[in-house]
């Protein structure tokens, strides 16, 4: 992180910067909505994300100047927009969106909330090992006493998905169940993998990748 936080809920969240030797994290904003919705033509990220299908430019603009800074404001939805690593001096451009990635809160007691975690990575960023440097930034944020404090950070995706699921093996998650009908995707119900990572579990995988994949 660039700045200590202190408890996530000592004074009202705003957006901040998270850093790592091969990523910067920062909130996406009206400079990047033609950028966004150029990516979110993806057949895959249009196939395994909940993005409106067709994805148009209004509903970039809406993500980045709405739905974004509401979730910042109430404190139950942080998202970052993945860029290359470096330091912006203010009034500079912030690097092109290589993806996104979000931490949604669930509503349970101090001491006991969760955390679901998504992203997206653009098609050319994909490979890299970026979004798992990107995700583990922001988990290790919602797991850290100092960040958020959260008691579980939550990973879940549609069945065949490998993708999401390679990210979340290497950042740790222990997939515990699949799920009949767990997620909802374009009006129908689908199979779900579900899978969780406590403060105290090491951030590297804790089981083989399966061989088939």
């Amino acid at each position: 992180m660039t700045a200590a936080l202190g408890k996530w809920h000592a004074a009202p969240m705003r957006p901040f910067v998270l850093a790592g030797d091969h990523v910067r994290l920062s909130t996406p904003t009206t400079a990047d909505v033609d950028r966004i919705h150029a990516i979110c033509q993806d057949p895959d990220i249009q196939r395994w994300t909940t993005v409106p299908s067709p994805y148009r430019r209004e509903h970039a603009e809406s993500f980045v100047t709405s739905i974004v800074p509401a979730g910042w404001e109430a404190e139950t939805a942080f998202t970052w927009a993945v860029r290359a690593p470096g330091d912006v001096l203010p009034g500079d451009p912030e690097p092109p969106v290589l993806g996104m990635v979000d931490l949604r809160l669930d509503d349970g007691a101090p001491g006991a909330r969760s955390g679901e975690f998504g992203f997206w990575t653009a098609p050319e960023a994909r490979g890299r090992g970026l979004m798992t440097q990107a995700a583990r930034l922001v988990v290790d944020f919602g797991l850290d006493p100092e960040g958020l404090g959260l008691a579980r950070a939550v990973w879940r995706a549609e069945v065949g998905n490998w993708a999401s699921r390679r990210v979340a093996w290497r950042l740790g998650v222990r997939v515990e169940g699949q799920v009949r009908g767990m997620l909802t995707h374009r009006g129908r119900l689908v199979e779900g993998w579900i899978g969780t990572l406590l403060p105290a579990d090491p951030r590297e995988p804790n089981e083989p990748w399966p061989e088939a994949r």
